[in-house]
């Protein structure tokens, strides 16, 4: 199955800003020499969502929570169970700002960040215009709709370099790889075939009561969306944040 999705946020465009000169207070310094160091990176990884959720305005990161999404667009291919050729505009996703971190490890040799997150919900909304089939079912509509995975875990890989800057290290995340679990998923769309309201409910109803499949169904533009969701704060934040402060002895042999 082949699909593009294109996503145009502010997330991911970002205006040139300053990086910070000095460690500000939401930073927490771990040492790769420290036993307990996965611990500490754990809780430092805590401390970087917690900030992100209303935003760095000094550095031009957007809030994470609620976060804004003018367009996504997808386009799904014509085999397997899904065939959708969507777009949702005006787009509002809020939950991020709940992120527990359950793990943080960073390689010592790469660089490279492996963390696992959990989200209790997750609330996307906005406007879809949409034509093709899930689960087989054909579906055209536009409206209002918004989508609820709940209890959503995410294991995140993000492939990393380093580089110098002044006197500074920086990180460079040039990719990251999602894989997430969710406990459940609860859909509306609006306005299915036309507002023909039978249609409509019976839909909604039966996407609902099949939220398993019809979340495996779309398990691939979901991970899309979250890796690049995710990969545009990273390279925001860790682009204006040298590495020196968050581990001590980044630069030690």
């Amino acid at each position: 199955m082949q699909f593009k999705l294109f996503i145009v946020t502010l997330v991911l465009h970002y205006a040139t800003a300053d990086y910070y000169r000095t460690k500000p207070d939401f930073v927490k310094t771990c040492f790769r020499k420290d036993p307990e160091f996965d611990d500490c990176s754990r809780q430092a990884v805590q401390q970087l969502f917690n900030a992100l959720g209303p935003g760095l305005p000094e550095i031009g990161v957007e809030p994470l929570d609620p976060l804004k999404i003018p367009k996504i667009r997808i386009l799904q291919g014509d085999d397997g169970p899904v065939n959708v050729n969507a777009a949702l505009d005006h787009v509002t996703v809020t939950g991020f700002g709940k992120t527990e971190v359950l793990s943080s490890r960073v390689d010592r040799k790469t660089y490279d960040f492996h963390t696992k997150i959990r989200i209790p919900k997750i609330r996307i909304e906005g406007t879809y215009e949409l034509k093709g089939k899930i689960l087989l079912i054909p579906l055209v509509g536009r409206g209002l709709c918004w989508f609820e995975p709940s209890n959503m875990t995410i294991d995140i890989i993000s492939d990393v370099k380093l580089y110098n800057k002044d006197e500074f290290t920086f990180f460079n995340v040039t990719a990251a790889h999602v894989k997430y679990a969710i406990g459940g998923l609860k859909l509306r769309m609006n306005n299915l075939f036309d507002g023909i309201d039978a249609l409509e409910e019976s839909t909604n109803t039966y996407l609902n009561a099949n939220w398993r499949p019809v979340s495996e169904s779309l398990r691939s533009v979901l991970s899309k969306t979250i890796e690049d969701i995710l990969l545009g704060f990273m390279q925001k934040l860790f682009h204006n944040l040298p590495g020196d402060f968050m581990i001590g002895d980044i630069n030690d042999p």
